[in-house]
């Protein structure tokens, strides 16, 4: 059956617990939702950048109506945005380790994802951005020969408002199991700013989840390296 071939595929190529426990519930006989599925699909709703869902605070309610039962609609649309941004999200992380996007800068894995990029404007969000970095990062350590790496966070950082000239930056412990996975960033990331007067934005409740000018991003990460060598 389905669950065998899964797991069979999982165990082919080093995927360790594809399957997760999690809630389920049934809105009567068609309708059935895991716990995970409503997780995604209201943030796929929050943070939706289509033209004509890109006000943060009609997000927001449309988030929100979705959790109710009587708005099944609603969170189907969530989820098919969901799957478009896993997609996304799978196929930014293949592009990234096959053109070697990733650098190693010292103290730190770096990636910059270029304006033109296929989906850019997805991660431009940072629930997207910071589930981009996680796969991300996953991908690449179990890719590279390079046994440091594997114990290094990474940084990433993709445009956030073209027109404004900013760049929306995220920072993640490493993915080895010996390291210590306290995400030391957002302290970090101000101490930057403070060195450089580089003009930031710290906006999120994730204190390594930042908003930069992007003329100040090449400074930025010179004081991050200086700092954390």
């Amino acid at each position: 059956n389905l669950r065998d071939v899964i797991e069979e595929s999982s165990n082919k190529f080093g995927m360790k617990e594809i399957r997760i426990q999690t809630f389920g519930v049934h809105f009567g006989f068609q309708n059935r939702f895991l716990a995970s599925d409503m997780v995604h699909a209201t943030a796929a709703l929050l943070e939706s950048t289509e033209k004509e869902e890109s006000d943060i605070a009609h997000n927001f309610i449309k988030a929100l109506d979705s959790l109710s039962r009587g708005n099944l609609d609603r969170l189907h649309v969530g989820i098919d945005h969901a799957k478009r941004k896993l997609l996304a999200i799978q196929q930014t992380v293949a592009s990234c380790i096959c053109t070697n996007l990733i650098l190693s800068q010292g103290p730190f894995l770096y990636c910059y994802l270029m304006e033109g990029t296929p989906d850019v404007k997805l991660f431009s969000k940072p629930l997207a951005l910071t589930l981009l970095c996680k796969y991300l990062l996953k991908a690449f350590v179990h890719s590279t020969r390079n046994k440091r790496c594997k114990l290094l966070p990474l940084i990433m950082a993709a445009p956030k408002d073209v027109e404004k000239g900013t760049v929306i930056v995220a920072g993640i412990p490493p993915e080895s199991e010996t390291s210590d996975k306290k995400n030391f960033f957002g302290r970090a990331f101000e101490k930057a700013a403070e060195s450089t007067s580089s003009r930031t934005l710290h906006d999120h409740f994730d204190t390594s989840i930042i908003e930069l000018k992007t003329e100040d991003r090449s400074k930025f990460l010179d004081a991050l390296i200086t700092l954390l060598s």
